[in-house]
């Protein structure tokens, strides 16, 4: 019993470094999510404040004009697919299958904020308690260096994990308002165009 509790504690204690390795490459990985981020709320507040009226007001007339009023490049995803939208053959078929495409897209552009709001809380879990081990130990020997020193590591990965949590669900759920905003405006582009056709 005694050789298998040390080779647990063993194989515990080995995870620590690749545990802290991963923190900090998802703390990286999280700021330049944020700098993307925000790059992303600027352009869209531009786009927005260029199209929003636009299409509340839209109707079959008025679709070139639309047209005119899109960026001379892509710069969104939105943009992209309202672009493809508004140049091919209006079809209920072409535009559900744009739509489908548009909403793995988005996904896809969120995958990393639903990993860093989940693994974050779990890594930081995970260096607290390997390392919440040996400082346990230095106090019951005495070892009252070793014992911060531990206790300074279950902190770390803790603020660490929660702080890359924090960005991964802000970035996340405003995300997934202003995919769930464009695919609204998507299917009311499509729908207007599918009136043109008919």
């Amino acid at each position: 019993m005694e050789l298998i509790s040390k080779t647990l504690f063993w194989v515990a204690n080995s995870l620590l470094i690749p545990d802290i390795i991963m923190l900090l490459f998802l703390f990286g990985r999280s700021l330049l999510l944020i700098g993307g981020f925000y790059n992303q709320y600027m352009t869209k507040r531009k786009n927005d404040h260029r199209l929003n009226n636009a299409i509340k007001e839209l109707d079959i007339s008025l679709i070139d004009q639309l047209k005119e009023l899109l960026p001379d490049k892509d710069n969104s995803l939105f943009i992209h697919y309202l672009r493809d939208l508004l140049s091919n053959k209006p079809s209920e078929e072409y535009s559900d299958f744009l739509l489908s495409n548009f909403e793995n897209a988005a996904n896809k552009d969120m995958a990393l904020s639903k990993i860093l709001a989940k693994m974050g809380p779990i890594l930081g879990l995970i260096g607290t308690l390997i390392a919440m081990s040996p400082a346990l130990v230095g106090l019951s020997t005495g070892d009252i260096s070793g014992m911060a020193y531990n206790m300074q590591v279950v902190f770390a990965t803790t603020v660490v994990g929660l702080v890359i949590s924090i960005v991964g669900l802000i970035t996340q759920q405003v995300k997934q308002r202003w995919y769930a905003k464009d695919v609204n405006h998507l299917e009311y582009v499509s729908r207007i165009l599918l009136q043109k056709n008919h």
